[in-house]
């Protein structure tokens, strides 16, 4: 069996279509050459990892959006490397095909190059993570270029970019006007320093596509618009785990906290009727 056809990890073989080679950085560039789309999910643990690999989703993100949608915090600000480890080691241990991202979170990379390097080097040796992801542009550069060198594969985020939410005076669409000129250069710069892929989060989506159209490397967007390359969006906020009001860009495919919540009644009630366990369940 040839390495990019070998199993990874530990997961149950995936049924339905038969399983493609293991998803590398180039096969997307390949996608974006040939015109064709690709899908990117977020996911924190094992089975949810597993589901979407044998969905066939192409690329996964270990994203510090743990930190609202794991560990309670209300961004993404308070998640360390320390917490964000264990996720990804979970994730890049259950998948046999996808691409595993993970995020530096806040504060573990804009120091330095040097510490960028040092953080991304846990997640590689620690996490067993294929790639990982910072956010920023052109200031970002320097650091973007210490990882590519090092033999660390870099997804970059560009646009809104939520660990500076305060900076930039909250949930705001980036790029609009006069501010699209910015959004273009800082795709270039994230591709010169060597990047693979290039995030765009609430950029209107003309200048969007027109980012697409500029850079060789593929583009990914998250509110960003139809024209760009791939698309990733939170896996809670995507099937309906997560409920109240949901940003403008995210399409809800399930109502998996409905479903939840009737399996929790219903159980609940077996056993306060006493029908569970059963003669069935019993040794």
């Amino acid at each position: 069996m040839s390495e990019e056809t070998a199993p990874y990890g530990t997961g149950a073989a995936p049924s339905g279509p038969p399983a493609r080679k293991r998803i590398r950085t180039h096969h997307l560039r390949e996608m974006k050459q040939a015109g064709e789309r690709f899908a990117m999910l977020t996911a924190y643990e094992q089975y949810a990892a597993q589901v979407f690999d044998e969905a066939g989703v192409e690329v996964l993100l270990v994203g510090d959006s743990a930190s609202n949608n794991v560990f309670g915090n209300e961004t993404s600000l308070p998640v360390t490397v320390d917490e964000l480890i264990p996720l990804a080691r979970a994730v890049a241990r259950s998948v046999r095909r996808a691409l595993v991202v993970a995020d530096l979170p806040f504060g573990s990379y804009q120091a330095s190059p040097e510490q960028a390097y040092l953080t991304a080097v846990r997640f590689m040796k620690e996490a067993g993570a294929h790639a990982v992801k910072l956010e920023g542009g052109v200031e970002m550069a320097p650091q973007v270029r210490k990882l590519t060198e090092g033999g660390i594969p870099v997804m970059a985020h560009i646009g809104f970019t939520p660990q500076s939410e305060h900076n930039l005076g909250g949930y705001r669409v980036q790029g609009r006007g006069e501010a699209a000129k910015k959004v273009v250069e800082e795709a270039l710069a994230m591709e010169d320093a060597g990047a693979f892929a290039v995030v765009m989060e609430m950029v209107p989506g003309d200048v969007a596509a027109e980012v697409t159209a500029a850079v060789s490397i593929p583009t990914i967007g998250i509110g960003a618009g139809s024209r760009c390359d791939g698309q990733v969006l939170v896996w809670q906020d995507a099937f309906g785990l997560r409920t109240g009001r949901m940003p403008r860009f995210v399409k809800q495919y399930a109502d998996l906290r409905g479903v939840l919540l009737q399996a929790a009644r219903d159980y609940a009630d077996d056993v306060r009727a006493g029908t569970f366990p059963g003669p069935e369940h019993t040794f």
